[in-house]
């Protein structure tokens, strides 16, 4: 039974709230390396594919097994292994919860709480990733492991620490004190102009370039979950109280801990650890633990307590605040606080009904739409009539997202797109290349003038919104998208 609502509590969060993406973040980097690396000859004069991240972990070789044995795409093996990833996140926050002795009602209402997700202002991450990443993959299994932890499966638990560590290491860092730190970029310092490329394209690894309030929001997340630790510390297994203030004490030290490791010492292994990302734990940890403060004063009975616990848990994935979503996370504290008085086996109900409210009456938006009909027959059109080794430049789309759906989808070359860019944090010959080619065809935006300098570059063909079109006919056109082959127009 527990594990069937484990299960169904997954496919929740898949399909309704947090909900999923492909193709709109990371996964416009991974996948067209996966492509890559399954055939060679795709993709090959990318600047994406000649240098991946993937080295060193589970990641693709587990996705391209998959997609061997299933014979299915990368976009479905990747679903599959992310709904379970968060199943065993799911199970490790129950775990958790069980272990401060709330029953199975109470626990699956814990943790179907912290399911809710929460995104971290400032370092850009989150404590439900989206996409099928790395990262997506590690931070449940490292919740697992801490629920496993907390009751002594030392063993179980170091087996789950163990694959998040091979999916994204860094992720790890928190949970388990250290990391595998290659010769290289253990003592090497940035140059200035990557610092110059980092701040412009990663500022959120800059923790000066935070807004104030941001590290103010960070600082009162950790007095709630601080505040929360002291009330039910009584009932927190030692083992588990250790992980818990620790993880939460880490996730705030990330922060002057960066700045002085990276903005002061000019430390080039910092952008590639991202220690800041830490501060998920302190997100994730407050939902967990004013949750279980909520359900433990419910119990006594205490019910405005416990409906003040809740409302802290609610309001974390109901960012940024609002009229509105406040009260919408008051409402949905007194049902909860009620249904844990009253009924406590039936508790959980009440928090299933914030996965539909937050997104409709709170209207939280996780994520735009980015995929449309125009520019999947963009993709279509380029893949079935274009050279496989025809590169593309979009360079009327400034710091969209377009290229790098096209990327994947059409599985052409893309000569330089602000997505990949991101890539310059973990390598620097990598950062060098795409800030000269961002240099020279997108910082300054599109001139019809520049077809000649593309030809050079080696670009067969450009991609222009309409409203941008030019007098020559166009290879292909559509609503939203003009592309016209270079060598035709100079």
């Amino acid at each position: 039974m527990k594990a069937l609502a484990i299960a169904a509590l997954a496919l929740l969060t898949f399909f309704q709230f947090p909900g999923h993406t492909w193709l709109q973040q990371d996964t416009q980097i991974y996948a067209p390396v996966l492509e890559h690396q399954r055939d060679p000859a795709v993709l090959r004069n990318d600047i994406l594919v000649k240098q991946s991240l993937l080295a060193y972990t589970l990641y693709d070789e587990a996705a391209l097994a998959l997609c061997g044995v299933t014979g299915l795409g990368f976009r479905e093996v990747l679903a599959f292994e992310q709904m379970l990833a968060r199943a065993l996140g799911i199970w490790g926050l129950y775990l958790m919860a069980e272990a401060l002795g709330l029953s199975v009602g109470p626990a699956l209402l814990v943790a179907a709480v912290c399911s809710l997700g929460a995104t971290i202002a400032g370092p850009a991450v989150l404590s439900i990733e989206y996409e099928p990443t790395p990262r997506a993959f590690a931070v449940p299994l490292l919740i697992c492991a801490m629920g496993l932890a907390a009751h002594r499966r030392y063993r179980s638990a170091g087996i789950a620490a163990a694959g998040a560590f091979v999916y994204h290491a860094p992720s790890t860092l928190p949970f388990l004190g250290f990391a595998p730190l290659l010769a290289a970029p253990l003592f090497a310092h940035l140059t200035p102009l990557q610092e110059q490329i980092q701040r412009i394209r990663a500022p959120y690894v800059w923790v000066s370039t935070f807004p104030a309030a941001v590290i103010v929001h960070h600082l009162i997340l950790f007095a709630i979950l601080l505040l929360a630790f002291a009330r039910i510390r009584r009932e927190i297994p030692l083992g588990l109280r250790i992980l818990v203030l620790g993880l939460g004490i880490l996730g705030v030290a990330s922060m002057p801990l960066s700045w002085l490791l990276l903005e002061h010492w000019h430390w080039a292994l910092v952008p590639q650890l991202q220690p800041m990302r830490a501060l998920l734990f302190v997100a994730l940890l407050v939902q967990f633990l004013t949750a279980a403060a909520g359900v433990k004063a419910a119990v006594l009975p205490r019910p405005f307590e416990a409906a003040a616990w809740f409302a802290l848990a609610y309001l974390v994935p109901l960012q940024p605040l609002a009229w509105n979503r406040v009260v919408l996370a008051v409402a949905l504290a007194a049902l909860t606080a009620l249904a844990v008085w009253r009924t406590p086996r039936f508790a959980p109900a009440a928090a299933l009904a914030a996965f539909f409210a937050i997104p409709t009456l709170g209207g939280v938006v996780n994520y735009p739409r980015l995929h449309t009909p125009d520019l999947a027959q963009l993709s279509a059109w380029a893949r079935a009539s274009t050279p496989q080794d025809a590169i593309f430049l979009f360079p009327d789309a400034a710091r969209g997202l377009d290229p790098g759906i096209f990327r994947a989808e059409a599985l052409r070359a893309v000569y330089v797109d602000w997505k990949a860019g991101g890539q310059a944090n973990y390598l620097k010959d990598f950062g060098d290349e795409w800030w000269s080619r961002w240099q020279q065809t997108m910082a300054h935006g599109f001139s019809p003038a520049d077809m000649a300098k593309y030809e050079g570059l080696g670009i067969g063909y450009v991609v222009l919104q309409v409203k941008n079109r030019l007098p020559q006919t166009a290879a292909f056109e559509n609503a939203k998208y003009a592309v016209y082959a270079v060598r035709h127009l100079i």
